[in-house]
């Protein structure tokens, strides 16, 4: 791959907000600046070594799911288009062109929303032992990676460093209220809807994916990545076979080789080989071809 790898930023005349695991935010007064880096993070550990054209990919699906869900939810985004940038962020052209969002600065909630249409990963194992996903109780019989009767919604708590871990509704609710829990799930499930139709029309299966929300003017707004191979997990459709796991276009690569290793989900993490890099990116890159119907690179 020829790509540049973005693994951090350092703009010294920007005001810093946060590193995220995979993002780097600076603070532009009422707005801020998100920068989508090449880091990959697994089981809530950074990788050492960054996947060529990850950050490029997870901007520019989130822009194409931002415009298609509009009219679902509000959401941060105001453009990506560094052309229409703040003066002072143009000298940084190369390393924001393709990667970077201007946003509202929203209040964020501190719960993940988690939308699961099919049974996998995670899920899976909770189903084996107990029949039930997140507390939700399922049918019997069902095997891994079969659709669900129904979309569930499964909150976590949000992590900066170290494991999310699995909630209740009415655990959101104590945290949030009911009336904003409530309209989490809703939203979220109505998101998914969408979108899941939409992407199986154009070969692929969204089997789950997380959202972010925050408050802007006291009203509720989708921020952070939407529906990305970061925060989803995508099957390609034309190879679907419940009974086992599923090819994806998603990171799960990269979780698949993790776990042949002998490594305990802690950092430091181990460093990828070439080859899983480099058919890394060609994954991130086929999803954001088959989804828009355009190539990036």
């Amino acid at each position: 791959m020829s790509e540049t790898v973005l693994l951090k930023t350092e703009f010294k005349d920007l005001k810093f907000f946060r590193r995220g695991k995979v993002r780097d935010v600076y603070d532009l007064g009422d707005k801020l600046l998100v920068i989508s880096t090449d880091r990959i993070s697994c089981f809530d550990v950074v990788l050492p070594r960054g996947i060529p054209y990850k950050g490029k990919v997870l901007t520019a699906l989130s822009c194409f799911w931002f415009d298609l869900i509009k009219d679902i939810v509000s959401h941060h985004l105001i453009t990506a288009d560094v052309d229409k940038y703040p003066a002072e962020l143009k000298r940084y052209r190369s390393d924001l062109e393709g990667r970077s969002m201007l946003v509202l600065k929203a209040k964020s909630l501190p719960v993940e929303c988690i939308v699961r249409g099919y049974l996998s990963g995670s899920g899976w194992k909770e189903y084996k032992k107990s029949k039930s996903v997140c507390g939700i109780s399922l049918p019997e019989g069902l095997r891994e990676s079969d659709k669900l009767p129904q979309v569930i919604f499964t909150p976590s708590t949000k992590a900066d460093a170290g494991h999310d871990e699995n909630v209740s509704q009415q655990y959101v609710e104590n945290l949030i209220g009911k009336d904003i829990a409530d309209k989490l799930a809703q939203v979220s499930k109505a998101i998914y809807q969408k979108a899941s139709d939409y992407a199986r029309a154009h070969g692929i299966i969204i089997a789950d994916t997380k959202f972010e929300f925050g408050m802007h003017n006291d009203k509720l707004i989708l921020i952070d990545e939407v529906l990305t191979p970061d925060s989803s997990r995508f099957w390609p459709l034309d190879e679907y076979a419940p009974g086992k796991p599923q090819p994806s276009f998603d990171k799960q690569f990269v979780r698949d080789y993790l776990e042949t290793l002998d490594w305990d989900k802690t950092p430091p993490a181990p460093d990828l080989p070439r080859d899983i890099v480099d058919k890394t990116s060609k994954k991130y890159l086929e999803a954001y071809k088959r989804i828009t119907g355009k190539a990036l690179v």
